[in-house]
């Protein structure tokens, strides 16, 4: 891409939830709910949700390649390897902001169920820790938790994959819905943009780095507030976010999250960056890597 399509790309993204007003007025008059309709904070929120409805799977597809890697162990400082050169996702994963489940099938391809990859159809991928056996997916979005239920059946991961339909807060809660995540019972973390979005971000990585077990890894995809590019791009990167604050539900694109999750706990390895080929310029950089309590 070159620098006017960096500077331009907020702007598309915006443009396209915009163009998703009349469905999301319609969806909320059909339903009668008028106060969602006359909530400014509970509009964009619809918006947002109607938005990534119809454009998720076209952001899962241009990041597909390298979330896979990651999941695959095949990344490290940044840069996709052929081989393996750190760890592949394993054991009991949470997958913060499920959303309606795009990334189902690529869990599905790392799990060690009969069904999944048999009569889906699903590639299987092979992990020196015996692969995925068991998913929560935090989802608290009641829509799209319905739907998250929906295409686990579709890939043939209901054995295995559990929604936890309420916020990152209430996971440890058993009186906030059915079951309980224990601090210390999770072996991977899995977030793909989503740290952009959720409440209280520093306070809720925090909560998040004590359901790790020691040794555990989080597993990091994330677009972020920018690091490499100068003044300039840092003021205009702020400026898009004042009108992608209103357009974009609570994504927040100058979250610095490479920071929250440093200080969310002790790590015995940080390997999360920017990937080298994104160019200093780019109003939507990403991390990715994984941390290992």
């Amino acid at each position: 891409m070159s620098l006017f399509e960096h500077l331009l790309e907020p702007w598309v993204f915006m443009w396209l939830s915009i163009t998703h007003i009349p469905a999301t007025v319609r969806a909320l008059v059909e339903a009668k709910d008028y106060g969602t309709l006359f909530s400014p904070s509970g509009f964009r929120e619809a918006l947002f949700g109607t938005f990534w409805a119809a454009y998720g799977l076209n952001i899962k597809e241009a990041n597909e390649e390298r979330v896979v890697a990651l999941l695959e162990g095949r990344v490290k400082e940044g840069r996709i390897y052929d081989n393996v050169v750190s760890t592949p996702v394993y054991g009991t994963v949470l997958e913060v902001g499920a959303g309606s489940g795009n990334w189902a099938d690529v869990f599905a391809q790392f799990s060690n169920t009969s069904t999944a990859g048999g009569t889906n159809g699903l590639r299987k991928r092979k992990s020196p820790h015996g692969g995925i056996t068991k998913i929560y997916g935090v989802e608290p979005n009641p829509i799209s938790a319905k739907a998250l239920k929906q295409r686990v059946k579709e890939v043939g991961l209901e054995d295995i994959y559990q929604v936890v339909p309420v916020g990152i807060e209430f996971v440890d809660d058993s009186s906030a819905w059915e079951g309980k995540i224990e601090p210390g019972s999770i072996d991977c973390i899995v977030g793909v943009l989503c740290m952009c979005s959720i409440p209280e971000p520093e306070k809720n990585m925090k909560m998040l780095y004590k359901l790790l077990k020691p040794g555990g890894h989080w597993f990091v995809y994330e677009h972020v507030k920018v690091t490499r590019g100068g003044p300039a791009i840092r003021f205009y990167q702020w400026f898009c976010n004042i009108f992608w604050s209103i357009f974009m539900g609570s994504c927040r694109i100058c979250r610095d999250t490479g920071k929250g999750l440093r200080s969310a706990g002790v790590w015995q390895e940080i390997d999360i960056m920017q990937p080298p080929d994104q160019p200093s310029y780019q109003v939507l950089p990403h991390i990715y890597g994984t941390l290992k309590k």
